[in-house]
């Protein structure tokens, strides 16, 4: 394969900060596929658990249906790119299959952006398969530009990492505010909006790779000539050539890959088609049960007798990487309940209701929050614009346009949230005491009997002998209303909404179709309060992101400083690190009642913890891999490594949408303590085997 410098000799002479321009072309693309990717994340497991009914209906699935169907979507996001790295080594070429990924992508965005359950799953597979060719083949083109200049290839993909947190924290933050404020279905049409502009960008770049990426050639590398072997002895490299894939391995990888692939789609099958994949039984036990097991023993034994083929510096380096891949899948199992329990947490259990300074603040905090990073990107931007205008001019208009739009949807968003009222509104209720499991009057903390009000509305009306009291609640709404006011409020997620026809009108309609009557409560307004602000579900997601930016810089000082820590003990100080995290979400969680709301700085402090594990995580994953692992092997272990991935995706997502039926059965503060146990386990162990992974790695740092 061709490289940068020989390919394109003037490459790094347009630079933009210190960089070649072309970085900042995979820097723009690969951020709005983030935008595109975080931003219909965010939105899928709300979309899926809201009532059919509504101001802003969903599909009304069970949490744990659509954690299901989210674990099978998850899985596969990092079993795809296995192959569609494959494919573009030998075959297209690395430009091509990020073109071609990105195109198949936002084909997936446009199914989801249209109603019917047909194109949502259709999206979804569209969404995989496009994942599967872009993923892998964006950093490869990356490596590629930098392999006649190794020495800045860290600062580069740190350059590129932060493309990643900027696409993913306005895709949270934009998608997310849209979906939940306007319709699920405009969230994720404006993820595939900028999907498709960066897929333009990317292509109309052209020019200023030269053949970086192009379709690769054969025989330009071997395992003689390769400098990632330079240290292996001309006996383990002769044993690398004699160890070829046979006929058996080939059919272990098939039938292990199959029995994977039942797994994955065994519950979408089950909860759309009512159709197991599995037996029910066989010989008596759970059919997936036994399946799993099968699969897992003959793709243990394919592991164990490829490795034992090798000589023993290579088998002990491989079996590091392995022992690293089994605890990856704790890492993730937890770390990627942000995409599934902890968006539901922050809808259902959090307080997102700010009023007077402290909306106020949270409104200045916000906008700096969003305008700050925009500026610096634009800035990147207009440098990058000033190199290659004349090179690829085109693409600096697509990217121009891409920041209008982003701009524009920021500054209606803001605007929203900036102008809206808060009012104290009254209606009509019925007062009922609150009665415990042995008939007696409920008592809170403060020793005061509890009561509960339900609103009379259409669809509820006082009996004769009920208590009717007036009740009063603040809503906040963008309308302008005088005391006095007379208005219609409807009920959703336990805040009330200010009905207009516009939105009065659709609501009916839902209802309608159901048989059933709207809980829609007459009401009036009695006075007019300072401003207020309610922070979406979403919103939280994007403090992963902010705190990546923030802290990433400090702990990569840490790294190149005197008290880097070898690769075992900086993995499991993350996943204790992250654990932390969950045991403060535990804390604040104890103790809590059905429909009481707990304060978001508990969430705030938990994505902190999670944020510094995953930056002390980060570092040991691919890198490892690529130290660790022969040429002749080194496919097989990438795939090794994205399955731990995959599994402790789909094992976040199964037991995320177990939310409920824990916390029905035990407590919410029992399943955050689920993530903070069973990481910190494993992260004491990943410390104690420190010895042992350094003797395995023979010197490798």
């Amino acid at each position: 394969m061709q490289t940068g410098s020989s390919s394109q000799p003037n490459f790094f002479d347009t630079k933009v900060l210190g960089h070649p321009a072309g970085l900042f072309v995979l820097f723009f693309t690969e951020m709005w596929e983030r935008f595109s990717f975080y931003g219909m994340r965010v939105l899928l497991i709300q979309f899926l658990t809201m009532s059919v009914i509504g101001l802003n209906p969903g599909w009304g699935w069970e949490v744990a249906d659509a954690g299901a169907l989210f674990a099978t979507y998850a899985m596969l996001l990092y079993i795809t790119p296995i192959f569609g790295g494959i494919l573009a080594d030998r075959y297209i070429g690395y430009r091509w299959a990020v073109v071609i990924g990105s195109l198949v992508m936002t084909l997936g965005h446009a199914f989801m952006a249209l109603e019917g359950e047909m194109f949502m799953y259709l999206g979804l597979a569209c969404l995989v398969a496009g994942t599967g060719f872009f993923k892998p083949n964006m950093t490869s083109i990356l490596s590629e530009m930098y392999k006649s200049v190794p020495q800045k290839k860290d600062g580069a993909y740190t350059i590129f990492y932060m493309g990643v947190n900027a696409g993913a924290f306005f895709g949270m933050m934009l998608c997310g505010y849209l979906g939940e404020r306007v319709g699920w279905h405009y969230g994720f049409g404006l993820a595939g909006i900028f999907m498709l502009l960066g897929t333009l960008q990317f292509w109309l770049a052209k020019p200023i790779f030269g053949s970086i990426g192009n379709v690769p050639k054969k025989g330009e590398k071997t395992i003689d000539n390769d400098p990632e072997l330079a240290d292996l002895t001309q006996e383990d490299k002769d044993a690398l050539k004699k160890n070829p894939f046979t006929t058996v391995d080939y059919i272990l990888i098939t039938v292990s890959t199959i029995i994977g692939l039942l797994y994955a789609f065994d519950d979408p099958f089950r909860i759309i088609a009512k159709f197991r994949l599995f037996p029910e039984t066989i010989l008596g036990y759970d059919g997936k049960v036994v399946g799993i097991i099968f699969g897992l023993i003959v793709f243990l034994y394919l592991v164990i007798t490829r490795i034992s083929r090798y000589t023993k510096v290579v088998r002990d380096r491989m079996i590091a990487v392995i022992i690293f891949a089994f605890f990856t899948i704790f890492f993730w199992m937890s770390f990627e309940q942000g995409a599934t329990s902890l968006v539901l947490f922050a809808r259902d259990n959090t307080q997102r209701m700010m009023i007077g300074n402290s909306a106020l603040l949270f409104n200045i905090f916000n906008t700096l929050l969003t305008v700050i990073p925009l500026l610096i990107i634009t800035w990147v931007l207009y440098l990058l614009a000033k190199q290659t205008i004349k090179k690829a001019f085109a693409s600096n208009i697509i990217l121009a346009i891409t920041f209008i739009g982003v701009w524009g949807a920021a500054i209606w968003m803001l605007n929203r949230d900036w102008s809206s009222h808060a009012y104290e509104v009254s209606y009509s209720a019925v007062k009922e005491a609150v009665l415990t499991e042995d008939g007696t009057h409920k008592i809170d903390e403060s020793n005061n009997p509890v009561f509960k009000f339900t609103p009379i509305s259409e669809a509820f009306s006082a009996k004769e002998g009920d208590e009717i009291v007036e009740v009063t609640t603040i809503i906040t709404d963008r309308v302008e209303m005088e005391a006095g006011t007379s208005i219609k409020i409807y009920e959703e997620l336990e805040r009330f909404h200010v009905l207009t026809s516009d939105i009065e009108h659709p609501l009916r309609e839902g209802y309608s179709k159901q048989g059933k009557t709207p809980h829609i409560i007459e009401a009036r307004v009695t006075e007019l309060k300072d401003g207020q602000v309610e922070i979406t579900a979403s919103w939280f997601s994007i403090l992963n992101s902010f705190f990546i930016i923030a802290f990433a810089s400090l702990v990569s000082k840490l790294w190149d400083s005197k008290y880097n820590p070898p690769a075992a003990i900086k993995y499991g100080l993350g996943l204790i690190i992250m654990a932390i995290g969950f045991g403060v979400l535990a804390y604040g969680a104890n103790g809590i009642s059905e429909g009481t709301r707990v304060s978001m700085m508990w969430l705030v402090f938990a994505y902190l913890f999670h944020t510094l594990g995953e930056l002390f995580s980060s570092p040991v994953g691919l890198s490892y891999v690529s130290k660790l692992v022969p040429a002749r092997m080194i496919a097989f272990m990438f795939g090794m490594w994205y399955l731990a991935i995959a599994i402790g995706n789909n094992l976040a997502a199964q037991v995320g949408g177990q939310i409920e039926n824990i916390t029905e059965k035990y407590s919410l503060s029992t399943f955050f303590l689920i993530f903070t146990v069973v990481p910190i386990v494993a992260g004491l162990i990943v410390i104690a085997l420190n010895p042992l992974m350094k003797k395995l790695m023979h010197g490798v740092k």
